[in-house]
Formats: C-alpha cells, structure tokens, sequence
C-alpha cells in the first residue's frame, strides 16, 4: 500500500544498563499532508509528529555506518515509509559523525546490536506508533559496520579480529541471540571480518539481500563474497554487485554544498554515474520488492 506522505517523528531510546539514551529519527505512512522541515542538517517533506496511518505496518531499521549518522539514510526511509513501512535510524551512541569515541573498541560492537533491539523494544512499546506495528514484522537494514549490527542480531554469532598480538587470540564478541521479531536483512557494503571464523554465520536462518559496490575502496565485493558463503542456506541469499559503485555510493545523495573531493562520502567512483539516480531507479526498488517478498 502506497501513501501519499510520510510522518516524521523524533524517539529517545535507553540504555539503563549503560546509563545512556540515544536519538532515533523514525518515518511512517500519515495522511497529513506533508511540508518542508529542517531534520538535522537537512530538509525534509514530512509531516511532523503527525498520527500514522492505520497498520499493521512491518518496521525497517537501518543502521549507520561507523562515525556517521542514520539520516545519511534519509532517502531510503522516505522511500519505504511511503510504500507502507515505519523506518526507524538509530543513532548508535559513541559511534557517529558527533561522537565517535567508541569507533574501533569491543565496547562498540557489543553494543551496536543491543541498541537496534532496544530500538525495537521502545517502538513496540510507544503509544503512538505500537498500534499501528505488526510487532513480528521486523527487517534490519546495515551499511558498513551497519551490516555487522545487523547479522550479530539475526543470529550471527562475531569473534573479534586481534589488531595486534598482544590482543590474544580471538574471542566471541558477546551479542543479544538471535531476534525472532527479525524476518529480513538488507546488508549495503557490509562489514563483516568478525563473522570469518567457521560457522559464525551458521545461525543466520533469514532471507539476506546483500549488495558490494564493484570499486568500493573499503570492503572489496570478493570478501563480502567470501564471508557470506558461511550462511547456512545460500538458496536464501540474493548477492549482487553494483557496477563501478564505492563504499558510500549506497548513502542518500547530498546537498549540492556538500558535494566534494574533501567530503569523500558524497564521492563516487569515475564511471558510477548519477547517485540520485541509481538509488530511485535501482537501489530502493530492489529493495522494497525484496522486503515485500518476506513482510
């Protein structure tokens, strides 16, 4: 079901354990009609704090990317709120464009994969948006280390990649089990070194859409390859290389002011053509008819 806008709405999720609470920007199908509104550093047609539509809707959550933020993935929720999903971009504490003091710790990759479940925990709860959730419907979407978030909760099970000797041998890096509420994975240049060793992927039992940029310069498509083999049934995995494409060529396309050589996220490879282009025409539909086929 299609709606004609799309209601934005701004949750704070805690973390009691760790003592802290982290934004999360959410998108749902509304009937009010939407208008121009300043959501962080961009604009946005959305109706703002306005009633969802009546569900049940399956909930999206998209995880960022190391050092960066959930609405570099602004596009791609707008684009799913308006074919009936709610999208929720956690901001992952410590770990994004303000706050990245937990970039390259183990504090880091324990956590990432608890925030996502307690992301789905608030929502579930929330009074305006639980009612209108089908609380079973639940898909992950990861960019980068948002793609390591992602299998660490639908049953990976991650060992830790030693940097230097005097770490030790690997340890399994500890992570919630596997959610039963998630029944899809979408993984967009994924990060993945911690699920190499044998038989970490073997508890993911889910349909996985993976997709490598053909010139990413940080996680060449023969690895993500490579890694994924270890997925139980390789008839549930739909793998795809995006031709000429790099690193942050799946990241929403920046404002003309944003765009450059010093900027390297809003860069693509010579060759990559137009980014606004490839995510309309290729990129998000490929992934609404995947979502579509398991929600």
């Amino acid at each position: 079901m299609m709606s004609d806008f799309v209601g934005y709405c701004a949750a704070q999720v805690a973390d009691d354990a760790l003592g802290l609470t982290f934004p999360v920007a959410v998108f749902y199908p509304t009937a009010a009609p939407a208008q121009p509104e300043p959501i962080g550093p961009y604009q946005l047609d959305v109706s703002r704090d306005a009633a969802p539509q009546p569900g049940p809707w399956p909930l999206v959550l998209v995880s960022h990317g190391t050092g960066s933020s959930g609405l570099v993935h602004r596009n791609l929720a707008l684009a799913l709120a308006r074919r009936g999903y709610v999208v929720a971009l956690p901001e992952h504490p410590h770990n994004n464009r303000d706050d990245d003091s937990w970039a390259h710790t183990p504090q880091n990759l324990q956590a990432r994969p608890r925030h996502l479940q307690l992301t789905i925990d608030h929502l579930q709860q929330d009074a305006r948006l639980a009612p209108v959730l089908r609380p079973d419907a639940v898909a992950l979407i990861g960019h980068s280390l948002g793609g390591y978030s992602a299998l660490a909760l639908a049953g990976g099970r991650p060992v830790s990649v030693p940097r230097t000797a005097a770490d030790g041998p690997p340890q399994p890096i500890p992570v919630p089990a596997a959610d039963a509420r998630v029944r899809a994975l979408v993984l967009l240049a994924p990060a993945l070194p911690w699920f190499m060793a044998e038989g970490s992927l073997g508890g993911v039992h889910l349909p996985v859409l993976a997709l490598a940029g053909e010139q990413d310069e940080h996680i060449p498509p023969v690895f993500v390859e490579q890694v994924l083999r270890g997925l139980p049934d390789a008839s549930r995995l739909d793998y795809r290389v995006v031709a000429n494409a790099g690193h942050f060529s799946f990241l929403s396309p920046f404002p003309p002011a944003r765009v450059s050589p010093q900027f390297p996220p809003s860069q693509d490879p010579p060759g990559f053509g137009d980014r606004a282009r490839f995510h309309a025409e290729e990129l998000y539909p490929a992934i609404a008819a995947f979502l579509g086929r398991f929600l």
